[in-house]
């Protein structure tokens, strides 16, 4: 049986025990290569010691059949982080970068057995009476009201300036937000997934939900909000507000990379050619997407509830065991079966009890939000070589940090119903700022509804 003391001398020079006997999944070297630190770490066997953050020890699953087998026997595995030994020990950094992705919510991710039921069927019934067709015509209009504040310019971030806010976008809809409360989440959330004073951004991100709660408490509406306090399950306010930032925070970060990474594939591999991205090809490249780059690397974070052991290695009871989608759905067993595999056999949206609830509409999302893009701007290209483009630092998602793109500028908006003035004011009076690509997120909810109503 292996143990954590039998990890393999590394190689020299290998990057993914730059840090000692445990890989590092932070830094520019992982985000640069992470497939290379997957690759050293299967020679421990179906896991391997990871660093999370400095200070954060884990065990990161790499084997396709050995994830499975976590995610789906949640007797032995439990996701209910109060288990977390060294956290209650007093050995995790309390200002740990990674612990607010860890850290117990009462929420369905972080809970087990019937608490865990209740809050699940909650969350599924609610998603379950979205109109498919509402949500499609919603992002149409958001991604249409995107692009109009950069076509203009002939160039863009298509992550700072479409991917990142275009799913904001499109559950402050869902969620039935107001315009001033929708523009204070966006703002909360863009400065917690950017890193930005933090603890303020979750403060404040709390504080707007409350007030959302509030609100569908007195009117409530055709929404996920309201139907989610509606719910047999009698959620309190507290568990409503933790329902929504998981919903949130689910919903808006994987969308956003799954949206980049399957543009920078349809914008530079010659499987994709330009000018012919039809539907088949959208769908195609966000399946690679999910199966070779999934948006969210390494997470579902689950604690054994005894000592365990896994394919041969040993996990200590309350030691974080991390599922990695992204090795686990490279697993080199795979490569003779995975191109018969069922597109959905990937990993990605995870997999038992605790899989991704949204995970149709979240697909659903990326790919309207590609083809709007593709349609409304048919000669769009990268606009600096595929191999220069950089990704995010972070343990836990694959995300590209800028995907600029240039495109012959169009000087109509709204399908032609008005004409731009180049340097003037712009529909809805979104800020100058937007369309000089600074990306002021305080005003995008209100901005798009003044431009929608227009």
């Amino acid at each position: 049986m292996q143990s954590h003391s039998e990890f393999q001398t590394p190689p020299p020079g290998c990057p993914a025990h730059a840090g000692g006997p445990r890989a590092p999944l932070y830094g520019p070297e992982f985000a640069a290569a992470p497939d290379t630190f997957y690759e050293h770490l299967r020679q421990n066997g179906p896991s391997a010691p990871v660093e999370l953050a400095p200070g954060v020890e884990a065990e990161l699953v790499t084997d396709y059949a050995a994830a499975l087998h976590v995610l789906q026997n949640p007797d032995t595995f439990a996701r209910d982080s109060r288990r977390w030994r060294a956290l209650n020990e007093g050995r995790v950094p309390l200002d740990s970068p990674v612990l607010p992705m860890m850290m117990y919510r009462p929420n369905c991710m972080f809970s087990d057995g019937a608490d865990h039921l209740r809050l699940r069927q909650a969350v599924t019934d609610s998603l379950a009476r979205l109109d498919m067709h509402r949500v499609s015509r919603h992002v149409d209009r958001v991604a249409a009201y995107l692009i109009d504040q950069f076509r203009v310019r002939g160039k863009a971030d298509l992550i700072a300036d479409f991917s990142q806010v275009l799913p904001l976008l499109v559950f402050n809809d869902l969620f039935g937000c107001p315009a001033d409360l929708g523009d204070r989440l966006i703002v909360a959330i863009s400065s917690l997934f950017d890193g930005i004073d933090v603890e303020r951004a979750n403060e404040a991100m709390a504080g707007a939900l409350f007030e959302l709660v509030a609100l569908k408490r007195t009117s409530p509406g055709e929404d996920i909000t309201s139907w989610l306090m509606q719910h047999q399950a009698q959620l309190s306010d507290e568990e409503m507000v933790h329902q929504l930032a998981l919903l949130i925070g689910a919903g808006t970060e994987p969308v956003q990379n799954i949206i980049a990474s399957a543009l920078r594939l349809l914008l530079s591999d010659e499987q994709y050619p330009g000018g012919q991205h039809g539907g088949v090809l959208v769908e195609d490249a966000i399946n690679e997407v999910l199966w070779n780059s999934p948006p969210i690397a390494n997470y579902g974070t689950h604690y054994p509830v005894h000592d365990v052991d896994l394919a041969g290695t040993k996990l200590a009871a309350g030691e974080p065991v991390l599922i990695s989608f992204a090795a686990a759905n490279t697993d080199p067993s795979l490569t003779a079966s995975r191109q018969t595999f069922s597109k959905r056999a990937h990993l990605a949206w995870g997999a038992g009890p605790h899989a991704c609830p949204a995970k149709d509409p979240a697909q659903l999302i990326a790919i309207r939000a590609i083809e709007k893009l593709l349609n409304m701007l048919p000669d769009i290209e990268l606009g600096v070589p595929a191999e220069t483009l950089t990704w995010r630092p972070g343990p836990f998602h694959r995300a590209l940090t800028a995907l600029p793109a240039r495109f012959t500028p169009v000087r109509e908006e709204k399908g032609g119903s008005r004409p731009f003035q180049a340097g003037g004011p712009t529909a809805g009076n979104a800020p100058a700022q937007d369309r000089q690509g600074k990306s002021l997120k305080g005003g995008w909810w209100s901005g798009f509804l003044s431009w929608w109503k227009v």
